[in-house]
């Protein structure tokens, strides 16, 4: 007998499932996936198609852009999808749990493209490609684990506790500390490929002396990708904690990161400002990981409005008090740095006074 491969085995029980998802045609995923693989296709062959060091004011133009397209999906499905009011809100509350995790991964980037000495006007590319191996593997994640908690319905305890246990995590560090020489996986690809000390334009490989060889741009973008699936363990459980529709979590996600790339090159001189998003992402973990497991284990449902709006007061909250702190310091500074400070004028040893 023909067998089916196993990936496509695991797609059609993932498509059959509905775990609390709405019985939707395989024609919104068609579609979404068409529209999101357009934009990313505009953004690579058009937008930036000519490597260039990316503005604070176009990252800003950009940033505004996919966030807009972002919050005009949360319409769409409101509009046209089955129990739009719920979904909408599921959805909604997904957005924000990726987004702000994003922004609080932001730094890991900027270490990353530090360690590696990756000029300005080529980090777009790699983040371009790093975010399209993103969708795929989180699109993976997201069909394992709707198979894992429609079969086995104690996953979400794992998956709760999971979530509580990395809030927890999370509210503790107060450091990030990232050592990309130590990923095993880079370690790996420098056994097999030959890579070159020296970059290649915005090229990930070329051939030299008729061979095919790999630039250091290839190696960030092999560092990228690992990252971002540990990011993917946090992210993904914490949305089916707020929506079991795979395809709201798959949405929610995607959205999400198109617009990372923008808020990369806005924010990543500034990520180190928002001292309290940590705290608030942590306790927005927790409390997902509390309804996780509640509502399996009592039987309950919470109203998708209500997790909407606390995660959105809680980063609220974390980003003003961010700011205020981050506005404290920089008056402090200033006032530091004022001309005619007397703290600033070397001291006059007595031996040099003058007689």
């Amino acid at each position: 007998m023909f067998a089916l491969p196993s990936s496509v085995t695991l797609a059609a029980e993932s498509a059959a499932v509905q775990f609390g998802g709405a019985d939707i045609g395989i024609q919104w995923w068609l579609i979404t996936i068409a529209v999101i693989v357009g934009f990313l296709l505009v953004d690579l062959l058009v937008v930036h198609r000519d490597a260039h060091v990316v503005s604070a004011r176009e990252a800003a133009k950009w940033s505004a852009i996919w966030i807009g397209l972002g919050l005009a999906f949360a319409v769409v499905i409101w509009a046209f999808y089955p129990d739009g009011g719920t979904a909408a809100g599921e959805y909604l509350s997904g957005y924000l749990i990726e987004k702000s995790l994003s922004v609080d991964n932001l730094f890991v980037f900027v270490l990353i493209f530090s360690y590696f000495k990756v000029p300005d006007e080529y980090q777009h590319r790699v983040l371009f490609w790093g975010i399209l191996g993103a969708l795929v593997f989180r699109g993976i994640f997201i069909a394992l684990g709707a198979v894992l908690l429609a079969k086995f319905s104690w996953v979400a305890f794992i998956f709760g506790g999971f979530l509580i246990f990395t809030g927890l995590r999370i509210a503790r560090e107060s450091e990030v500390d990232v050592h990309p020489e130590n990923n095993p996986v880079l370690k790996i690809v420098r056994k097999i490929l030959p890579i070159t000390n020296d970059y290649h334009g915005q090229s990930l490989t070329f051939k030299e002396n008729g061979k095919r060889v790999f630039t250091p741009l290839f190696a960030v973008l092999v560092v990228v990708e690992t990252t971002d699936v540990i990011f993917a363990v946090d992210s993904i459980p914490a949305i089916f904690g707020v929506t079991g529709d795979p395809f709201l979590v798959f949405t929610s996600n995607a959205f999400a990161l198109l617009g990372l790339r923008a808020l990369f090159f806005l924010l990543a001189s500034a990520v180190r400002r928002f001292v309290y998003l940590g705290p608030a992402i942590a306790m927005i973990l927790v409390m997902v990981g509390i309804k996780l497991i509640a509502e399996e284990a009592f039987d309950i449902h919470v109203p998708a409005w209500q997790p909407l709006v606390l995660i959105a007061v809680i980063l609220g909250i974390g980003i003003f008090a961010s700011m205020q702190k981050a506005s404290v310091l920089d008056t402090v500074a200033m006032d530091g740095d004022a001309p005619g400070d007397g703290d600033d004028e070397p001291a006059v040893e007595p031996s040099d006074a003058p007689r």
